[in-house]
């Protein structure tokens, strides 16, 4: 069974349908074959179509018991308003990768704002931010623009704030350096709370391209403790998952030292070049 993806413009019902193994989605009314570029259906979606209300996936009862989805709600409710934020991670010909975050609020009623009424199912905000990293994550380049917004004038003239980014790295003080350079009236809510998501994010991006989570072999031949580890409860060197993943790095009692927002080793000899 393929899933099934119901969305909503203007409150007429269109479907597509997403395989987990193809690399794009088939939209009702869009060629079932599309170029790479245009597979992101976070480009379709919300660039090219710009209808995205809500979506409810229709998974196989087989799928369901591989996740562990939130238990049912014991009152009846309705939706009311979605936030959705995803993160997209390109790398580049020139060695650098793209990290390009989006954000959007959409209302299930139309929304009554001082410059006009918003329609059901139009976003409150369409925010873009794109951060372009090197392989040891220093900021190069930062771009943010507002698609849609609330304030005509005000939302959409704040863009330029973000290239302060550049110089900072996703790695090592990161949150510090982004709350002290564009917290409150220096930048926008959500796109500042949208690039706290990114360090983790382009982690995720990084691993097993740029850097080995496997054993934590360095590009001279040095093993050292992958980075992964310790920073969260369940790669504890103390706990069952790195006695059974990682055994050559468990331990009776690890040190828990490292947090988020601990310094990432990315040196150049931690780095491996893309295949």
């Amino acid at each position: 069974m393929t899933p099934t993806v119901c969305l909503w413009r203007h409150g007429i019902p269109a479907v597509f349908q997403h395989s987990r193994n193809a690399r794009c989605a088939t939209l009702q009314g869009f060629p079932a074959s599309l170029s790479e570029s245009q597979c992101s259906v976070q480009e379709t979606l919300y660039r090219s179509c710009r209808f995205a209300l809500f979506i409810a996936v229709s998974l196989p009862l087989s799928l369901h018991s591989r996740y562990m989805p939130l238990s049912p709600s014991a009152v009846k409710r309705v939706l009311k308003h979605t936030r959705s934020i995803q993160v997209q991670a390109y790398a580049r010909e020139d060695g650098l990768w793209d990290i390009e975050a989006n954000v959007t609020d959409i209302k299930t009623r139309a929304a009554h704002l001082l410059p006009g009424i918003r329609p059901a199912g139009e976003p409150i905000h369409d925010l873009w931010l794109r951060l372009t990293v090197d392989l040891e994550l220093n900021i190069v380049a930062a771009e943010s623009v507002s698609d849609s917004f609330p304030y005509p004038g005000g939302c959409d003239t704040v863009g330029p704030q973000y290239q302060q980014l550049v110089g900072l790295n996703l790695g090592k003080g990161f949150r510090a350096g982004l709350k002290q350079r564009l917290a409150g009236i220096q930048g926008c809510t959500h796109l500042t709370e949208l690039a706290q998501v990114l360090p983790t994010a382009t982690i995720q991006a990084f691993a097993g391209d740029v850097i080995d989570t496997v054993d934590g072999r360095q590009a001279d031949g040095r093993i050292e403790m992958p980075f992964q580890l310790n920073r969260c409860r369940a790669l504890r060197t103390d706990g069952p998952v790195v006695a059974k993943f990682y055994p050559r790095w468990a331990v009776a009692n690890a040190d828990n030292k490292r947090d988020d927002e601990s310094p990432i080793p990315l040196q150049s000899a931690s780095i491996r070049k893309l295949a």
